[in-house]
């Protein structure tokens, strides 16, 4: 999926639709600012139902009956399997930019997580593909005075650390 606000909603949509046959209340519960994801990353509860439903209309999700909920029936929604390849082949890709790595790239890690995959392979590969750029970066450093170009480097040297300690951590066991 290209990486838009709408394209990252319906990723995550079907990542955790992707975890088991669930209702879209469920999905925007998991998702509001103090939950699970969305102390990562929040989307609205309208916003969650519109990429659900973007989700339904692509034949990535498919409504299967209902169930009771406080005051009106839920829709039961569940992946299909061109939707459970799709979410498969997101939370396998390291983002493209580092700007990335607070959003899309954490959110990716802990949907890994709650799926029960490996963190490792995300994280090689998301250190393969930033590397050219913080090489790039790095022999820039000099006595640039530019406040952009050292916005940039620091941010790049954070996110070697980080990864670098996430990688770490992972072989030390899987983390919360």
């Amino acid at each position: 999926m290209p990486r838009t606000d709408a394209a990252l909603a319906e990723a995550v949509c079907l990542a955790l639709i992707a975890e088991g046959p669930t209702h879209g209340w469920a999905v925007a519960a998991l998702l509001a600012p103090e939950a699970e994801i969305g102390r990562i990353w929040s989307l609205s509860r309208p916003l969650t139902y519109r990429a659900v439903d973007q989700l339904v209309a692509g034949g990535l999700v498919a409504r299967k009956g209902s169930e009771p909920g406080k005051g009106r029936q839920r829709t039961i929604l569940a992946v299909t399997a061109s939707g459970r390849r799709r979410a498969r082949r997101w939370l396998d890709a390291p983002v493209a930019h580092l700007r990335d790595v607070r959003t899309e790239l954490l959110v990716k890690l802990e949907l890994r997580r709650r799926a029960g995959l490996p963190l490792a392979p995300l994280l090689d590969a998301q250190q393969a593909v930033f590397a050219p750029m913080i090489d790039r970066l790095a022999e820039q450093a000099g006595h640039d005075p530019d406040l952009v170009a050292l916005w940039r480097r620091e941010s790049a040297a954070a996110v070697t650390r980080f990864l670098g300690a996430a990688l770490a951590g992972e072989s030390d066991g899987p983390t919360r």
